[in-house]
């Protein structure tokens, strides 16, 4: 018996895409023989259409993404082949007529995803769709089908989607959606047992989770409901796609290709479980789809009162078959779409808010574990249902819209924020709890997406003022909240306090801040016994330095945190404005590790000397990073200072962080102080930032 499986466009957009197809494909063919229909790699139609019609600008780039693939995919002889294999379908397609120059994305695709399989040592026959489907001619293309595929003997087929021929032979497409349409004649034609529709969502939803983040998948569906929800605007499906697997009684599967073990729908003779089955929307109609025999007067009521109470007027509510149909100022289909999700398929009247926590790291690990222990709470006290919908590290990620991603379990490799653009609903939050310092480059195209930012990576905010300025800025162009207390003083609300200030036209007039967890667990565990070398040492074992602990110790967290606070507080600090005075002399930077620790124990005595000198004068050592108001401006400086029993700083302990600030409103300085340092403290700041 033969399987159908289709891949959208994002299934095969680059190698790592590729190449979790054909993982899916190897595990299908456990159960028996497989035809693979694909899509072109995606942007690959649209690249070919705007080159048909003159604009060959994109046709240089649509080249070397296919190239990319075959050089991830392939090696040596194998690599060469594929490659002049593509440049050849290039050169016929720049040859080929206006309007066959289309036709070309889905060859490229399937000539790949066939090599490669070959090459696994899979026995494959590529078959030509466009001699194969006859456009509008269903017993002529069902006859080609069964007769070319029948005789041949191949575990694997692998067959264009989208192309077919007219009854003359020219070669023309079946329409935009038409691979799945492709799919459904090869399954009917075959009697499959199985079609498989592979796209980038966890299958037919209650509405489109990019514009209702409440929406969930529906397990089962019949086929009519499936064929209204396509032909009302969810995109998911391409509507023929129905007719030829339902007058064949082949179920149809539609599955998430970055979530193959996850949730899908399952299309087939089956009575709906439920009255409704979703909500679509085009332009200003929106669709309530209807299941079975409803009232549908008690439900346009329903529809009315549930706008009415959103504050939007129903232009019009009409029934259509078993469906009603909704009409809105086109300005409010949003907003319409999830005030009608509330009250027909929601339980509660609670806000899902999806998070994509890049990060797996002790922090990220800490908030997964601390979104699922609060959920009650959270819900019950502000109104929102918070999801964990995808998690990566620095290798592979896990999305899941339906939520409940707990680990990188069944992960995949790629680039994470690609996906999280793609798939992710307006409203969602990005967690950026990375140590990375390239990552925040993404944030805008994150913005513009729709998405907002919680961060705790302050690399990200540490970046010359220019770059530092544009995020904030492209968070307010996109309307999205960019939040980031944890980056100073894990849950110690420094910045809010700060920002509170400078919002209400407060100047600071100086900040005092013991902001580096490292230093002061050394500092304040000196002098009772191990040297300074080896309290650097412990902490650097304890995880608690960057790898090297020179970065700490010549004040470079500190120096990050420090422009983190005066931009909070308005002032336009660049790293070169700070003056940074080590605690270690600068002959200690340049040597390996092991020299440094060496040196660092011969200057044992003058680390001694310096503690005895503070105790002689009632102090304390504290590594200070300060901001002070001057007649010419402001300057800054980080360095190790003696501070005084009635300094606030004096009495921290280990990790604890303390900041003074003095402003104009406040002459007298707001203290805040407490744990600097831990993941759950942490996790709580970024659930704070996430949830006000």
């Amino acid at each position: 018996m033969f399987r159908v499986l289709k891949f959208g466009g994002s299934s095969v957009a680059d190698a790592t895409a590729m190449s979790r197809v054909l993982d899916i494909v190897g595990g299908e063919l456990n159960k028996g023989r497989v035809v693979l229909v694909s899509s072109a790699i995606s942007g690959c139609t649209d690249g070919l259409l705007s080159c048909a019609a003159g604009d060959t600008s994109s046709l240089d780039a649509l080249r070397e993404r296919h190239l990319a693939i075959v050089r991830r995919l392939f090696t040596g002889g194998e690599r060469d082949s594929a490659a002049k294999e593509v440049l050849r379908l290039f050169a016929a397609m720049e040859a080929a007529p206006a309007d066959e120059k289309v036709t070309y994305g889905e060859l490229l695709s399937t000539r790949i995803l066939a090599r490669k399989l070959e090459c696994d040592g899979l026995a494959v026959h590529w078959a030509d769709s466009r001699n194969l489907i006859v456009k509008d001619q269903l017993p002529e293309t069902y006859r080609r089908i069964r007769t070319a595929l029948n005789a041949t003997e191949a575990a694997v087929i692998v067959a264009p989607g989208f192309i077919c021929s007219d009854t003359t032979g020219k070669v023309c497409t079946l329409g935009r959606g038409g691979s799945d349409y492709s799919a459904a004649l090869y399954a009917a034609a075959l009697q499959a047992e199985s079609l498989q529709i592979w796209t980038d969502v966890p299958g037919i939803m209650t509405a489109n989770p990019k514009e209702v983040p409440a929406a969930r998948t529906v397990p089962e569906m019949s086929y009519r409901a499936a064929l209204e929800m396509a032909e009302h605007g969810a995109k998911v499906l391409y509507a023929p796609t129905v007719a030829p697997a339902m007058e064949a009684g082949i179920d149809i599967e539609i599955r998430n290709t970055f979530a193959p073990a996850g949730r899908y729908t399952r299309i087939a003779a089956v009575a709906d479980a439920a009255p409704w089955v979703g909500v679509t929307s085009s332009k200003e109609e929106i669709c309530l789809v209807g299941s079975q025999e409803a009232d549908l007067d008690a439900a346009a009521s329903q529809i009315r009162e549930a706008l009415r109470t959103a504050g939007i007027a129903a232009l019009d509510v009409r029934p259509e078959g078993r469906n009603l149909l909704v009409r809105v100022r086109e300005a409010v289909v949003q907003p319409a779409l999830r005030a009608l999700h509330r009250a027909f398929f929601e339980t509660r009247p609670v806000r899902e808010v999806c998070l994509f926590i890049a990060g797996a790291g002790a922090v990220g690990r800490a908030l997964v574990t601390m979104v699922g222990n609060t959920a009650a709470t959270v819900s019950e006290r502000t109104g929102k249902a918070l999801r964990v919908a995808g998690l990566a590290d620095s290798r592979h990620y896990r999305i899941d819209l339906g939520g409940g991603v707990t680990s990188l379990e069944r992960g995949v490799s790629g680039d994470f924020v690609d996906a999280v653009i793609d798939l992710a609903p307006q409203g969602a939050v990005f967690v950026d709890c990375t140590d990375s310092e390239t990552l925040y480059r993404r944030y805008p195209d994150l913005f513009r997406a729709g998405l907002n930012i919680v961060s705790s990576n302050r690399r990200s905010l540490a970046v010359p003022y220019v770059e530092y300025a544009a995020l904030q800025a492209a968070a307010r162009e996109n309307g999205r909240f960019f939040r980031y207390e944890t980056t100073v003083g894990a849950a110690l609300p420094m910045l809010e306090s700060l920002a509170i200030g400078a919002n209400s036209s407060d100047e600071v007039e100086r900040i005092d801040a013991v902001v580096s967890c490292t230093l002061n667990q050394i500092l304040s565990a000196y002098g009772e016994g191990p040297t300074f070398a080896s309290l650097v040492r412990a902490a650097q074992e304890a995880g608690l330095t960057e790898p090297d602990p020179r970065l700490d110790l010549g004040g470079r967290d500190a120096l990050r945190k420090l422009l983190i606070l005066a931009r909070e507080a308005g002032v336009q600090l660049e790293e070169q404005d700070v003056d940074i005075r080590p605690i270690i002399p600068a002959a200690l930077f340049g040597v390996p590790l092991e020299d440094f620790y060496r040196g660092l124990e011969e200057m044992e005595p003058v680390f001694a000397e310096a503690h005895r000198q503070a105790l002689r004068a009632g102090c304390h050592r504290r590594f200070v990073a300060f901001l002070e108001k001057t007649s010419a401006g402001y300057r800054a400086g980080i360095r190790v200072q003696q501070v005084p029993e009635d300094h606030p700083a004096y009495y921290l302990k280990g990790t604890e962080n303390a900041i003074l600030i003095r402003s104009a409103f406040h002459p007298t300085p707001i203290v805040i102080q407490g744990p600097g340092e831990g993941a759950r403290q942490a996790a709580a700041s970024l659930l704070n930032d996430i949830l006000r």
